[in-house]
């Protein structure tokens, strides 16, 4: 899997990292029936709050930062699956409501954008991309403590 990596905030995990877990995610959701049967790329940037905020005001009409953003590329079949965004200090704040480290917080995102990017909306899909996501996430020992099925809302 090629993955992409940047990032222009402070805090943000190493590359080597984010491959790693991008491609354990992408073989675990291959296991767990997701129909995705090639692994292509990936690109992620990690940012700031206010660069949040202009990404989801200008694609999603949000006037707010937000946790992470996915921007599917249309497609597997060019060798692009889309892209990741992740807003650090969203995370970071996160992190520390749930009394967990950022690095786990941002674990989750990178595996909940990479399923936004295989197609999944758990906004419309009646819960096929909640449990698909749990799933992984226990494979990956990421699931949330304490809550049924590991997904959190």
């Amino acid at each position: 899997m090629e993955i992409d990596v940047r990032a222009t905030a402070a805090g943000a995990p190493g590359p080597l990292r984010v491959r790693r877990l991008l491609s354990k995610a992408a073989r675990a959701a291959r296991e767990a029936g997701s129909g995705l049967s090639l692994t292509p790329g990936v690109s992620v940037l990690f940012c700031s709050d206010a660069r949040m905020k202009t990404l989801n005001r200008r694609w999603r009409g949000k006037d707010r930062s937000t946790d992470v953003l996915a921007f599917p590329a249309g497609g597997a079949a060019n060798g692009f699956l889309g892209d990741i965004v992740i807003s650090v200090p969203y995370a970071a704040r996160e992190a520390r409501r749930r009394r967990e480290p950022a690095a786990r917080e941002i674990d989750r995102l990178l595996v909940h954008g990479l399923l936004h990017l295989m197609g999944y909306d758990h906004e419309t899909d009646d819960g096929e991309m909640d449990a698909l996501e749990a799933r992984v996430r226990r494979r990956l020992g990421i699931a949330d403590a304490g809550r049924p099925g590991g997904v959190r809302r």
